[in-house]
């Protein structure tokens, strides 16, 4: 790649986490911490749903470090989804959302969340596969999940998976486990 590819590579990496830092939230519980990706400007927040677990009250830290109470509003554990609400005393600013059956293998996707409480942290990676049935435990399933060697951890968990253009494509969910080698993770997979 020529120097001044890379440059422009650079500059939308650098234009995508302006744009979603502010769209990505911290979300604690007693027991859990976790991500999530504010939906509307009416405070509703999609996160996992092994995120809020059991809980019903929750503390949200948006990007700007205001920290707000938010209530479940939902949740659809058979596809690992919830959505918690805040009251915001200020206008949030919602998310935009791409198309996921628009990715192709080799696209360039950022995660961007929580991971084990370092706020607002970015990784990269490629789309790997598009459309892979994982299960994630003995009752959920996911049918057509994306593959990123992006690097997920946990606190990842709800943020936001965009793409280039700054638009959501997926939610960091889970990492890969290698069952060969006792059960760790399974980096770039």
């Amino acid at each position: 790649m020529a120097a001044g590819g890379a440059a422009a590579l650079q500059g939308a990496f650098v234009s995508v986490v302006q744009k979603v830092r502010p769209e990505v939230v911290e979300i604690s519980t007693s027991t859990d911490l976790g991500s999530g990706i504010i939906y509307d400007a009416n405070g509703d927040i999609v996160t996992n749903d092994h995120v809020v677990g059991s809980a019903t009250n929750f503390q949200v830290s948006l990007a700007d470090g205001q920290v707000l109470p938010a209530a479940l509003v939902g949740a659809y554990p058979l596809g690992d989804l919830a959505v918690i609400r805040v009251k915001a005393a200020k206008t949030l600013t919602p998310a935009s959302f791409g198309d996921s059956k628009n990715l192709q293998v080799g696209d360039i996707v950022m995660a961007i969340g929580n991971p084990l409480g370092f706020a607002s942290s970015v990784t990269e990676g490629i789309v790997s596969y598009n459309g892979r049935t994982v299960t994630e435990s003995s009752s959920v399933v996911l049918p057509s999940t994306i593959q990123t060697s992006a690097a997920i951890n946990p606190g990842n968990s709800g943020g936001a998976l965009v793409d280039l253009n700054g638009d959501v494509v997926g939610i960091p969910t889970l990492a890969a486990i290698d069952q060969q080698n006792g059960g760790g993770a399974a980096p770039g997979i």
